[in-house]
C-alpha cells in the first residue's frame, strides 16, 4: 500500500503528515519523555507553542531522542499577548531560546487577535525571509481572517491549524484552504477523547483490528489533513503511529464524514477572549 507519509507545503517545505502534539503536556519529565518516546517510535513532527509553556522541555526531549535535528520538523506558535510587529520578533526569539534551536520548521500565529494579526504577519514574513522559520502559517483562522491577511501579504500562509475531528469536519474551510494551497492541520484530532466510544468508529476499527483512535487518525490522513494527536503514555504514542498498515474504504470515509455535527470543543475563532 503506497501512502505518502509527508506532504509538500506551498513553499516546498516537507512536513510529516502525522506528528505529536503537546498541548496540556506538563513541562518537565512528562514533556521530555513524550517527545523522546515519539521520536524514537518514528514520529518526525513535534508541535508545541509558547502558550503551552513546555518549549524548553520539548527541546530537551528532542536532544534526548538521539534523532538528528535536521530530520525533525518542529512547530511553535506566537501567543496572543505577544502579537504586534515588534513583539512578534521578541516572542519568536524567546521561543527559539527555550527550544534551544537556531530555527523552527513552522511558526504559526496561534489565534487571530483582532487589530494585531496583520502586523504580526508582517513580522512573520520577515522571520521567514531570514530563514529562521522555514515555513509560516496561522492557527484558528477562518476564511475571512485569511482573506484579510491576503490583501496585504507578500507570503501566503502555508498552513492553517484548526480544530478538526469527526464531529467537526470543517469542510467549507478546508475547501477554501485547498483553493489557496494552504495545508490543513488538525488540533484535537481525536475530539479530546469524547468520540472514542462512538459505535461507528468502534465498528470500523474492529474490521481492521484497530482502535477507534487509529481509525480517526487514518481518516485524517486519507482526508489530506496533517494530524497531531497528543498522548503522554509511551504505548499510546506508539499505537497512534501504527496507522500505515491499513486503508479505509471510501464507504468508511463517508460514514465517518457523516458523524459531523459542527460541534466545537474549543473556542470559536470569531469569539474568544484570551
Amino acid at each position: 500500500m503506497s501512502f505518502e507519509k509527508t506532504k509538500e507545503l506551498a513553499n516546498g517545505s516537507i512536513i510529516p503528515r502525522l506528528g505529536l502534539g503537546v498541548w496540556q503536556v506538563k513541562d518537565g519529565s512528562e514533556a521530555v519523555d513524550s517527545v523522546k518516546w515519539a521520536l524514537q517510535a518514528g514520529y518526525r513532527l513535534i508541535d508545541t507553542a509558547a502558550a503551552y509553556k513546555n518549549e524548553a522541555s520539548v527541546g530537551e526531549g528532542i536532544r534526548a531522542s538521539g534523532i538528528p535535528r535536521e530530520e525533525i520538523f518542529i512547530t511553535t506558535k506566537l501567543w496572543n499577548a505577544d502579537q504586534g510587529y515588534d513583539s512578534t520578533f521578541k516572542a519568536f526569539n524567546e521561543s527559539l531560546d527555550k527550544l534551544g534551536l537556531d530555527y523552527v520548521d513552522l511558526y504559526l500565529i496561534h489565534w487571530p487577535v483582532e487589530g494585531k494579526y496583520k502586523e504580526s504577519w508582517r513580522a512573520m514574513e520577515e522571520i521567514y525571509q531570514s530563514g529562521r522559520a522555514k515555513a509560516i502559517g496561522v492557527s484558528n483562522f477562518h476564511e475571512h481572517h485569511i482573506e484579510d491577511i491576503l490583501k496585504e501579504a507578500s507570503v501566503v500562509p502555508m498552513v492553517d491549524q484548526i480544530e478538526i475531528h469527526p464531529t467537526l469536519t470543517q469542510e467549507p474551510l478546508r475547501k477554501f484552504l485547498a483553493e489557496h494551497k494552504i495545508a490543513v492541520e488538525a488540533w484535537s484530532p481525536l475530539g479530546q477523547g469524547k468520540i472514542l466510544e462512538n459505535p461507528t468508529l468502534v465498528e470500523i476499527g474492529e474490521k481492521y483490528n484497530k482502535t477507534a483512535a487509529q481509525v480517526i487518525i487514518r481518516w485524517h490522513l486519507q482526508s489530506d489533513i496533517i494530524v497531531i494527536p497528543k498522548s503522554v503514555h509511551e504505548d499510546r504514542i506508539k499505537q497512534n503511529f501504527d496507522v500505515f498498515d491499513f486503508e479505509l474504504t471510501d464507504e468508511d470515509i463517508n460514514r465517518i464524514d457523516a458523524l459531523n455535527t459542527n460541534e466545537r470543543l474549543g473556542p470559536d475563532p470569531d469569539n474568544f477572549d484570551f
